[in-house]
C-alpha cells in the first residue's frame, strides 16, 4: 500500500511516499480503507507527532479481536493518531463513526474532526444571548464550522478573523456578519469570546480583543503566551480546549454531539466546505496550502483507488 512518511535528513525535512505492507488491527481496532484524508493544521506543524488526530474516511476492511460494533464494508469515518497518510490505516473502536447513507467520504472528513472541535470550542464558551464572537483562522476547516456554530446559536455579532481580504467574501457567505483582517489596530472589537485556532503570536492580541469579562477558547496547537495583567484590567478568562480529551474521556458526550451535528447536517443548517481535493502522493503540497493559510476551507488528501489485492504501483 502507498503510505506517506516524514523523513528528516539532517536540517531537511520532507514528506516521502513509499510502499509499504498493510498493518493489521489488534484487539479493539478496525483497519480502514481510507478513501479520504483530512490535512489539519496540527499535523502540519507537527507531522508525525502521534497525539494529533486526523480524519478519515473509508471503509472497514478487516477487524480486530473483541470488534463487535462494525462489519466489514460498513462506511465509517475517525480519528487515527498514527499513519494516517496511506491507503490503510488502523483506528480504535471508541475513535470510529458510521458515515450516514447519501454522505460522502470527502464530506465525511470534513465535517467530523473540524466539526467537533468547532463544535466543542463554541460550547466550552458558553455564549450567551447577544454576546458577540470573533472567530479567527476562520476560513479553516474548523473555522468555517465554528463561525456558523455561532452564527446558528445566540450570538449577536459574527466575526471572522483572517489574514486576506480575498476570503471576506467567502466567510459572509458561510454567515459572517465582517471580517477583519489580522492586522486591523483592533479587530474591530472588543469581544465577549473569541474562539481561536491561530495562538502563537496571534494570541496577545486576541487577548487584548476580549471585552470585560470576555472569555477566549484557544484550541490551537500554535501555543503562545499570555500576560496575566491583560486578563486581570479586563476581568477576562482563557479556556483550553482539546478534542481528544472529550472522545477519550467522555465518549458519551461526544457520541450524542456527533449525532446532532450529523442531523445539522442532513438537515442543511452546516455547510461544508473543501477547498481541493489532493492526491495522497501530493501531500507536500497539500502541507503547504494549509501552513501558508492560502485555503478556504477543508483540504483533503484523496489515496489511489486501486481494488484489494491488486498489485502496488511502483
Amino acid at each position: 500500500m502507498l503510505r506517506i512518511r516524514h523523513q528528516v535528513d539532517g536540517r531537511l525535512a520532507a514528506l516521502v511516499a513509499e510502499e509499504v505492507g498493510r498493518p493489521e488491527p489488534g484487539t479493539g481496532e478496525v483497519l480502514i480503507r481510507t478513501r479520504a484524508v483530512g490535512v489539519t493544521l496540527p499535523a502540519v506543524r507537527k507531522l508525525r507527532d502521534a497525539e494529533e488526530p486526523v480524519a478519515l474516511g473509508g471503509e472497514v476492511a478487516a477487524l480486530g479481536d473483541g470488534v463487535t460494533s462494525f462489519a466489514a464494508g460498513d462506511r465509517v469515518t475517525g480519528l487515527c493518531f498514527a499513519d494516517a497518510y496511506a491507503e490503510f490505516a488502523v483506528l480504535n473502536t471508541a475513535m470510529v463513526s458510521r458515515i450516514p447513507d447519501g454522505v460522502g467520504a470527502v464530506e465525511a472528513v470534513a465535517l467530523v474532526r473540524s466539526g467537533m472541535v468547532a463544535r466543542g470550542a463554541y460550547e466550552a464558551a458558553h455564549v450567551r444571548p447577544g454576546e458577540s464572537v470573533l472567530v479567527t483562522a476562520a476560513a479553516s476547516g474548523v473555522g468555517v464550522l465554528a463561525v456558523q456554530y455561532a452564527k446558528a446559536g445566540v450570538a449577536g455579532r459574527v466575526v471572522a478573523a483572517v489574514s486576506s481580504a480575498d476570503k471576506a467574501d467567502f466567510l459572509r457567505d458561510l454567515g459572517a456578519d465582517e471580517v477583519v483582517l489580522y492586522g486591523d489596530s483592533d479587530w474591530g472589537g472588543p469581544y465577549d469570546v473569541i474562539l481561536d485556532g491561530v495562538g502563537g503570536d496571534l494570541l496577545g492580541p486576541a487577548v487584548r480583543a476580549l471585552a470585560t469579562g470576555g472569555r477566549l477558547v484557544a484550541f490551537s496547537s500554535g501555543g503562545g503566551t499570555v500576560d496575566a495583567y491583560e486578563l486581570l484590567v479586563r476581568g477576562a478568562s482563557v479556556i483550553g480546549f482539546q478534542m481528544r480529551a472529550i472522545a477519550v474521556g467522555r465518549p458519551g458526550l461526544y457520541n450524542r454531539r456527533l449525532r446532532e451535528q450529523w442531523r445539522l447536517y442532513e438537515a442543511g443548517a452546516l455547510r461544508v466546505a473543501v477547498h481541493e481535493e489532493i492526491p495522497l502522493s501530493q501531500a507536500a503540497r497539500a502541507h503547504t496550502l494549509v501552513e501558508q493559510r492560502r485555503n478556504l476551507g477543508k483540504v483533503v488528501l484523496v489515496p489511489p483507488h486501486r481494488p484489494t489485492g491488486s498489485p502496488l504501483a511502483t
